[in-house]
């Protein structure tokens, strides 16, 4: 079956594709619509989704906000935007975090770089005004 589901996605129902040669989901083969109690444990499941996202935006926001302030302190005291040393050492703890948290430490490390860089623009935006 095809490992890349959207089923955890907001407003999508079915799983993608099914790669040629392998075997269509149950129900997309006409085994028949999921009974009441499987709608309702998905939307639980749903439910229990959308509010972690929820939460993970408020956290970003927050996380912004004191980035942007780091970002005033760094432009009023000519300091670089970026910070490699910080960037690596913050890159290794988030990849420990990520693997005892059963995450994938890259999938963790790429999601902290693109962090990073958001924030690198940020403070580039910042030392310019």
């Amino acid at each position: 079956m095809n490992d890349s589901t959207n089923a955890d996605r907001p407003g999508v129902d079915r799983p993608g594709p099914v790669p040629s040669g392998e075997a269509a989901p149950a129900a997309a083969a006409g085994a028949g619509a999921p009974d009441d109690a499987v709608r309702a444990e998905l939307s639980r499941l749903r439910d229990s989704i959308d509010n972690i996202d929820a939460a993970v935006i408020h956290m970003l926001a927050e996380r912004f906000k004191c980035t942007q302030q780091v970002g005033h302190l760094k432009a009023a005291h000519k300091m670089p935007p970026a910070d490699p040393a910080r960037e690596a050492r913050q890159i290794a703890r988030l990849r420990l975090l990520a693997e005892n948290a059963k995450l994938d430490p890259s999938f963790a490390e790429k999601f902290l770089n693109f962090i990073i860089a958001e924030v690198i623009r940020h403070h580039e935006t910042i030392a310019r005004t």
